[in-house]
């Protein structure tokens, strides 16, 4: 029996992405058997193109939207084997960009996740678009816990703006964090890895997604990573810390501005850098700071509205 197969898409005012979105999923060779979007109060009105477009929507209130608590509660209002969860901003490229994310996923009984390739958006900056080939190169990899001594903290790395579960492989390990700033995807990950289970790339399912960050939304970016990784420190004691990884990708953005003949953006990567390390000190101060500052410093500012 073929598995079913739901499509999850978390939505917020995401009318912009639609027009080249919407074409690209009707045309997948395959088509789920629900599409559900979760819209945290838009006003749009992309709640009624999606609606139009078959989906099942959902609506929540946009204080009660948390990347994990979220995920988790859509999870629990489809009656499907796999979970596909997508961005509202990530284009599946190919017509069988889900196919094939869901074929490495059922590829081996030991994979709990799937992850696709994400590629720039077409006219993306130099940067981001590198970020893109950083994190996700050509050929596919399947992640095992023994693997940690070589990968460090990118075993457990996933992307849920394009990735597949194992509904049976994730509600074994708890389902998503029900209260999480961000980084759910690699808390599953991590959990399921710990489990026994194995974290699949799949490189030959592929989808845009990229975003041109200014210097400042770097650092707001890293503090919510900061904040999760002190909060999470089982991850740092299970796979190992960020640190060599963070300098390798600063060494592989200089030589990809030096190869485009670029390297007057120096500069700008080392400012960068600058600010995104203070971003995740930061973070991982942020018992000691007031909700005030917090919101101020966060990328998530919804999430500190109850805090102290």
């Amino acid at each position: 029996m073929q598995p079913r197969v739901a499509v999850i898409i978390p939505v917020r005012n995401g009318r912009a992405h639609m027009q080249r979105l919407l074409p690209a999923l009707r045309a997948q060779d395959l088509q789920p058997a629900q599409w559900l979007v979760v819209d945290s109060e838009s006003s749009d009105g992309s709640p009624e193109l999606w609606r139009g477009f078959g989906a099942r929507v959902l609506a929540i209130p946009a204080s009660q939207f948390n990347h994990g608590g979220t995920r988790q509660w859509a999870a629990e209002q489809v009656d499907a084997d796999v979970l596909v969860y997508l961005t509202q901003d990530a284009v599946p490229v190919p017509p069988d960009a889900l196919r094939r994310l869901v074929e490495g996923l059922l590829a081996d009984p030991r994979n709990g996740v799937a992850y696709g390739r994400q590629l720039p958006h077409p006219g993306a900056d130099l940067l981001a678009a590198h970020g893109r080939q950083f994190n996700y190169p050509p050929r596919s990899r399947t992640k095992r816990m023994e693997d940690a001594g070589e990968l460090g903290i990118k075993t457990c790395f996933s992307s849920d703006a394009f990735a597949a579960y194992r509904r049976s492989a994730l509600q074994e390990v708890g389902g998503f964090p029900r209260d999480v700033i961000g980084s759910e995807d690699a808390h599953v990950a991590g959990r399921m890895l710990l489990a026994g289970y194995q974290v699949a790339y799949v490189a030959e399912a592929q989808a845009w997604h990229s975003h041109d960050y200014r210097v400042l939304e770097e650092m707001r970016r890293y503090f919510d990573i900061g904040v999760f990784y002190s909060r999470e420190r089982w991850i740092a004691r299970s796979f190992g810390s960020a640190g060599g990884e963070g300098l390798r990708f600063v060494r592989s953005e200089l030589a990809a501005l030096a190869a485009a003949g670029r390297r007057r953006r120096a500069g700008e990567v080392l400012v960068r850098t600058a600010a995104k390390l203070a971003g995740y000190r930061l973070g991982h101060l942020e018992r000691w700071l007031p909700a005030s500052i917090k919101r101020r410093v966060s990328m998530f500012p919804g999430y500190w509205k109850g805090s102290q």
